[in-house]
């Protein structure tokens, strides 16, 4: 169940990341002025910001969430 939880969370972080970076911050083309720099979404920093915690999260949900129980001591056998 922890590897779906995490495998998700993984996904949805990176897509985020490129979704906000490539649709929502970076402009294409050949700057024309100053202010072509600037991204074409205010929140798209955030956006991305967001998507790289949620990568990070999925590290911590994974080490939280507790495994299947294998054994009354946790080993197969």
């Amino acid at each position: 169940m922890r590897w779906v939880v995490t495998l998700t969370m993984l996904v949805a972080g990176f897509a985020l990341q490129a979704v906000s970076y490539f649709l929502l911050g970076a402009r294409l083309g050949i700057p024309t002025s100053p202010a072509f720099s600037n991204p074409r979404m205010h929140f798209a920093a955030l956006a991305f910001i967001t998507g790289v915690v949620l990568v990070f999260v999925a590290a911590i949900v994974y080490e939280l969430l507790p495994d299947r129980e294998e054994g009354d001591d946790g080993e197969r056998g």
